[in-house]
C-alpha cells in the first residue's frame, strides 16, 4: 500500500533491536542473506542500486531512530563510505566513491516491496538469532517454547482515506516477533493464522491466542504441526462452552494461581488440569 513520504514506519523493523544497540558489520551481513530473498518489484532495466542494499540501509536507518521515509533517505545520504560498502553499495570505478540513491529511489522501492515477503525475511533473521531455550534439569521435565499469537494495529497508519493497517503477529516470550502478516482490510485475523505460522518450527511448542482463534481448523492445523495450544473458550462457541462448564472443576486441584493488575483492573488467573482427576469417567 503506498505510503506518504512522512508516514511513520511500522514497528516490525524495530524488533531487530533497540536503537541504542550497536549494529555490527556481521549483523548487517547476516541480514543481507535473508533480505536477498525478497523479490525486487522494480523493472530490471536501468537499475543502479540493488534492492538488498536499499532494504538493508532502510533497516539500519530505522534501528538508529528513523521514523519516516524522509528520515531513512537522510540517514543513507549521511552514511560513511565504509558503512555503504558493508550495506552492499558498489563503488564507482572511476572515482572510487560509493554514490547514494536519491530519496525517490528509496521511497519507490519501499512503497512497492511485498510487505509479507519482507516480514518473512526479517522473521527468519530474528529466528536465526534467537538463542535456543536453556535445557532444564532432568527431574523438571522438558521446557517447551511458547509462542503468543495476537493482533495489533500499526500506529500512525490510519489516514482520512484509509483505515488503520492491522497485523497478526507471533511473538515468543522473549519479546521477539517471529512472524507477522497483514490482515486484509475486508477480512479478519482468522484466515491469516495458518499462513503466518507456516514458516515457524512448531513441533513441541505451545501456541497461545485469544478467543477469536478458538477454531476447529486452527486446532487441527496445530495438531498436524505437532504443536500444543492453549485455547480460550467463550460463549461464542456455546456447545464447547457448555462441555467445559460441565467439567468437575471443584474436584480438580489448583495447579497455579497469579494475580496481576493490568488494563486498569485486577486479573486473577487459575490453572487446573482436568485430566489429573483420578476417575476420567467423571469427565
Amino acid at each position: 500500500m503506498p505510503a506518504r513520504t512522512s508516514s511513520p514506519i511500522p514497528c516490525a523493523l524495530e524488533q531487530l533491536g533497540s536503537p541504542t544497540d550497536p549494529l555490527t558489520s556481521s549483523d548487517v551481513a547476516d541480514l543481507r542473506r535473508f533480505l536477498i530473498l525478497v523479490a525486487d518489484p522494480r523493472d530490471a532495466r536501468g537499475l543502479r542500486y540493488p534492492a538488498p542494499a536499499l532494504l538493508c540501509a532502510a533497516v539500519s536507518a530505522v534501528l538508529t531512530g528513523a521514523r519516516s521515509l524522509i528520515a531513512i533517505s537522510e540517514w543513507i545520504e549521511d552514511a560513511p563510505q565504509h558503512v555503504l560498502g558493508v550495506l552492499g553499495f558498489a563503488a564507482d570505478p572511476l572515482t572510487g566513491l560509493r554514490p547514494v540513491p536519491h530519496a525517490a529511489t528509496v521511497r519507490r522501492l519501499l512503497q512497492r516491496v511485498d510487505g509479507d515477503a519482507l516480514d518473512t525475511a526479517i522473521s527468519a533473521y530474528l529466528q536465526a538469532r534467537t538463542p535456543p531455550p536453556v535445557e532444564p534439569e532432568a527431574e523438571k521435565g522438558p521446557v517447551r517454547r511458547v509462542i503468543a499469537v495476537d493482533g495489533k494495529v500499526v500506529r500512525g497508519s490510519r489516514t482520512r482515506a484509509a483505515a488503520a493497517i492491522q497485523l497478526l503477529a507471533a511473538m515468543d516470550h522473549h519479546g521477539v516477533v517471529l512472524a507477522q502478516r497483514q490482515v486484509a482490510s475486508k477480512s479478519n485475523e482468522i484466515p491469516s493464522f495458518a499462513p503466518m505460522l507456516d514458516g515457524l518450527e512448531l513441533e513441541n511448542t505451545v501456541v497461545t491466542a485469544d478467543a477469536l482463534h478458538t477454531q476447529h481448523d486452527h486446532g487441527a492445523y496445530l495438531t498436524r504441526r505437532v504443536a500444543h495450544y492453549v485455547a480460550v473458550v467463550k460463549k461464542n462457541h456455546p456447545g464447547l462452552y457448555a462441555q467445559v462448564r460441565k467439567l468437575p472443576w471443584r474436584d480438580i486441584p489448583l495447579g497455579h494461581r497469579t494475580r496481576d493488575h493490568a488494563h486498569h483492573r485486577d486479573e486473577i488467573r487459575r490453572l487446573k488440569e482436568p485430566f489429573s482427576v483420578t476417575s476420567r469417567d467423571a469427565l
